[in-house]
């Protein structure tokens, strides 16, 4: 297989902060335990700490990403959260914590931004960009359903306060190592993403700015934007949802949402095939509307489910209503969605503007998590679990019709070639 050794190690980059990333739940509880007088609102901050981080370095990082380099921007990334997991397990400091996160977050843009960049480098066409984004987005899934099962693992059931679960880090930090090496290893020609001419950061702040301001792009943006608020109303809140709504045990909750995450999973690893074949619009409309159908055929079984359960609580897999687990089979049937439209953007554009382009999506894809997560949490505090769950119908349909919109500007893209461009020589002019 072509460029197989930076393909490899883009899989392994995307899969350790996949479980770095998704591990702020578990961390949270954990701290709560092992950290005297640690509060849940003060836990609670770990989560900003990772979010923001991967905001502002993106919006820092994103205009001169190409000059660095993708794969001296991976190594940088790599190298510093190896140092930072290292740290982990030699200091039961909250601050030490609060670093971690905001490592992992930091780093974690420079290699979102640099892996996105670096497959348009190594594919042919929209259809492999497209395929190929798939499948390191489906690994990025492995890695978010390993991180519980991995820390738990680390965990002393019998000794609620062990510090144990930070020898996880030495696990982490060892993986990071392996894929900093392979990746030091690895060929990776860059020279069709530099730009060339020398020019101002400032310029390519205004370049950033420029592209933002296209018709594609933006529809693009508000696409992207929806779908992550989409995924984390429902994966942030599912484990509560089974908590609260259908009365399973905490630690069954947990166990219970991995299923959202492995079908996830498998849902870009299956998009990862079909979308080689298939026209992209017609495969995410149908994904949407399947979507939506679960909601609804779903939800309302679950209220009957709750309304005859007199039970004082569920603790065993085996005493789980099916229906429990048919509600995160919608994980199936968006995963593929973002994958797919990142890749249709950035095929899009000329190879040095896809990391310009990759910044600007990390960036909104941030803001759209944080709005998902607090709406659907003040929903389920004031209305209820079941209508934060209906609340997901709100973004499924604004996916619908901006797919649409933007099915329709990047047909007009493809004839007229390059976008990026366009807007570029607009600019000079002015």
């Amino acid at each position: 297989m072509q460029n197989w050794k930076i393909k490899l190690s883009l899989f392994l980059n995307y899969f350790v902060f996949a479980i770095l990333l998704n591990s702020v739940g578990p961390v949270i509880l954990l701290v709560q335990r092992t950290i005297p007088g640690m509060t849940k609102s003060h836990a609670a901050v770990l989560e900003p700490f990772k979010d923001l981080s991967i905001a502002i370095v993106s919006f820092l990082v994103t205009s001169f990403i190409t000059r660095i380099g993708y794969k001296k921007s991976m190594l940088i990334a790599l190298g510093f959260i190896s140092i930072v997991c290292f740290m982990m397990p030699f200091s039961n400091s909250f601050l030490v914590v609060e670093l971690l996160f905001a490592s992992a977050g930091s780093s974690f843009a420079l290699i979102k931004m640099s892996v996105y960049g670096s497959i348009g480098l190594i594919t042919n066409n929209e259809k492999e960009h497209i395929s190929f984004m798939n499948f390191v987005e489906s690994f990025f899934g492995v890695g978010v359903v390993l991180a519980c099962f991995l820390f738990a693992f680390f965990v002393e059931e019998n000794n609620s306060g062990s510090s144990s679960w930070r020898n996880v880090y030495f696990l982490l930090g060892g993986i990071s190592v392996i894929a900093f090496l392979l990746l030091l290893s690895s060929p990776l020609d860059e020279s069709a993403s530099k730009t060339k001419t020398l020019e101002k950061t400032s310029s390519d702040f205004g370049k950033m700015f420029r592209l933002l301001a296209t018709p594609l792009v933006l529809i693009f943006i508000v696409c992207a934007f929806f779908y992550v608020l989409l995924e984390q109303s429902i994966m942030s809140w599912l484990p509560t949802f089974n908590s609260d709504v259908l009365k399973i045990t905490d630690a069954l909750s947990i166990r219970m949402a991995g299923i959202l995450a492995g079908t996830m999973a498998i849902g870009r690893f299956l998009a990862g095939v079909s979308l080689k074949k298939l026209n992209w619009l017609i495969v995410l409309s149908v994904c949407l509307f399947l979507a939506a159908c679960i909601v609804l055929g779903t939800l309302p079984l679950i209220k009957q489910f709750v309304a005859g359960y007199k039970g004082s609580g569920i603790a065993h897999l085996s005493e789980v209503p099916l229906i429990a687990f048919i509600f995160p089979l919608i994980g199936l049937v968006i995963a593929p969605i973002y994958p797919a439209i990142n890749s249709v953007i950035l095929s899009s554009l000329s190879k040095p503007n896809q990391g310009l382009m990759s910044g600007l999506i990390i960036i909104f894809s941030a803001l759209g998590g944080t709005t998902g997560s607090l709406i659907t949490g003040n929903i389920f505090q004031h209305y209820g679990g079941q209508s934060a769950m209906y609340f997901s119908l709100v973004p499924i349909t604004f996916l619908i019709i901006g797919l649409i919109i933007f099915s329709r500007l990047h047909k007009k893209v493809v004839v007229h070639n390059d976008i990026s461009d366009a807007v570029l020589q607009q600019t000079e002019i002015v």
